[in-house]
């Protein structure tokens, strides 16, 4: 293969003696002599490509010694990196002596020295420090950065088609291949947030070779991650997906810094929370049954480490609104059914859950053996919560299913005898509460009596919270009320419970008409309560 290619060690000795006549490159002599030989020294250096694209590192530095030297002067020749395809085929050269898991000491120094090579696509590299080469390109009628980005443009052209044809063609050496494009996105790493570097960017996300292990290589995916995490980047969807599809670790660290950011967010609106969602692209991203699960284990497991945490309630509450408005308007042809996301519980289940709340709700778990993947199912769609909890004081109707579902949602592992007494605490509540809304005046102590009535089980505490929030906003006498309770609530350790439960409720409520308006509203103005005290 090497005999074939016409590169030889003597020939790499002659271009090497060239290129050392060449450093006076601000004679005229040595101008004009490098000019004359441009059009045979490209057509070298495609030789050489050609008979390094099919070695390793360590192979191509033993059969070619002088091939560092050589490559590494052309590389600081401006006459030769500003003619015709002479760059690329550069790159191309320093891909194949770039190794994406080194194996020895040379491969690492041969590693270190490419980098040190960033320059070639570097616009204020040279620009800054290299007087001579910003002389020659002003006489070409070029501005530096002009020059730079238009060989960057022509760069990163070459390289997606090559990407492109291999997927397409195919080569015969498919491990070589896989090499190249490994130390291809390795050496993007730097050069990520460069303009102009995003086609190449993506179409490494894209490129896809069917091997058993990923040719991209982890320390490039995890920096394009970091770049679209700090918004250095903006990639399209489909080359985003690749990204948390094929580099788990990516997507995780996507997940937790969008939580991380919406707990730290919890008094503003859900509409708010909606929008730092929508930008993360982590709900489309989800309409991937393999993505979405990901993220459902996440939060699974942040409910559970935080023993069902009102912040990471409403977190999950609002992403799975934004994912069910994604999977709706992007899954018209139900390329993915319903049961690829929820495949621990009942279809009939997920689809009733999928459903608008209304104001005849009965209870669909009672009867359900797998309880905890069913509550886990609830907490997604935590507006039934709040619409069983205004139920019970409301309606006059029978509410034992109502007052279990709301039992349930914060105490789906409990033991019988626990649950019997929050069943019994909870109808206590629900009895006082009722009994307040009836009177012709009250005042905020006697709801401060039951906010603070001692118990050692926090669900029930949880619940009891959550009905007097729901009477707060949905009876008249609550109204009355509600901003001397929510400035007593203020010196309390019950801030984050409560504010989460004032931003979902309004949520809930909007959708329930103009009936229910004036709710939403004083949610509202008792969540911008809790931002001025903050």
């Amino acid at each position: 293969m090497v005999e074939d290619s016409g590169v030889s060690n003597s020939s790499i000795e002659f271009w090497l003696n060239k290129t050392l006549e060449w450093d006076q490159i601000t004679t005229l002599e040595s101008q004009q002599d490098v000019c004359l030989h441009l059009p045979e020294l490209q057509e070298f250096l495609l030789q050489i490509y050609g008979a390094l694209k099919h070695m390793s590192s360590t192979t191509a530095v033993q059969t070619f010694p002088l091939i560092g030297q050589l490559l590494g002067r052309l590389c600081w020749n401006p006459f030769v990196i500003g003619y015709d395809e002479c760059q690329k085929i550069l790159i191309c050269c320093l891909c194949c002596l770039y190794s994406g898991e080194p194996q020895n000491p040379l491969e690492l120094k041969a590693n270190s020295w490419i980098q040190s090579l960033c320059h070639l696509l570097s616009i204020c590299g040279m620009g800054n420090h290299h007087t001579d080469i910003n002389k020659f390109i002003s006489t070409l009628g070029f501005t530096s950065v002009d020059y730079y980005s238009k060989l960057i443009e022509n760069i990163v052209s070459s390289l997606v088609a090559e990407l492109h044809g291999t997927q397409v063609n195919g080569f015969n050496s498919q491990q070589n291949i896989s090499c190249r494009v490994t130390s291809m996105s390795l050496l993007c790493v730097p050069l990520i947030t460069l303009p102009g570097i995003k086609p190449l960017i993506e179409a490494l996300l894209n490129y896809h070779d069917h091997g058993p292990e990923d040719v991209l290589h982890s320390q490039f995916l995890e920096a394009v991650n970091e770049a679209i995490l700090q918004k250095n980047i903006s990639l399209s969807e489909t080359a985003v997906l690749q990204l948390w599809l094929r580099h788990l670790p990516s997507l995780e660290k996507a997940v937790l810094r969008n939580i991380e950011e919406l707990i730290s967010s919890q008094t503003k609106s859900m509409q708010e929370m909606a929008y730092v969602i929508k930008d993360s692209l982590l709900h489309r991203a989800a309409c991937h049954p393999a993505v979405f699960r990901t993220i459902d284990e996440i939060f699974k497991n942040a409910l559970l480490e935080t023993d069902g945490a009102q912040e990471i309630m409403t977190v999950m509450q609002v992403f799975t609104q934004c994912f069910v408005q994604a999977y709706h308007e992007n899954n018209k042809q139900h390329k993915f059914p319903l049961k690829a996301y929820f495949p621990h519980n009942p279809h009939s289940l997920v689809m009733a859950l999928l459903k608008s709340p209304s104001g005849k709700l009965t209870s669909v778990f009672s009867s359900l053996d797998e309880l905890f993947n069913n509550w886990f199912l609830l907490i997604h769609f935590g507006e039934w919560a709040d619409l069983t909890a205004k139920q019970l004081l409301l309606s006059q109707a029978e509410s034992s299913n109502l007052l279990w579902l709301l039992v349930f949602y914060y105490s789906p592992n409990n033991m019988n005898q626990q649950r019997t007494q929050i069943m019994v605490r909870t109808r206590s509540a629900c009895d006082y509460l009722t009994s307040l809304s009836r009177m012709p005046t009250i005042s905020v102590a006697d709801l401060q009596t039951l906010f603070n009535s001692k118990t050692t089980l926090t669900a029930t505490k949880h619940i009891v919270t959550h009905l007097i929030i729901s009477f707060v906003l949905f009876t008249p006498n609550g109204h009355s009320i509600a901003r001397e309770f929510i400035a007593y609530v203020t010196e309390s350790d019950e801030i984050p419970q409560v504010t989460g439960l004032l931003t979902h409720i309004s949520n809930t409520t909007s959708h329930l008409g103009v009936k229910y308006q004036c709710s939403v509203k004083l949610a509202n103005d008792l969540l911008q309560e809790f931002r001025y005290s903050a």
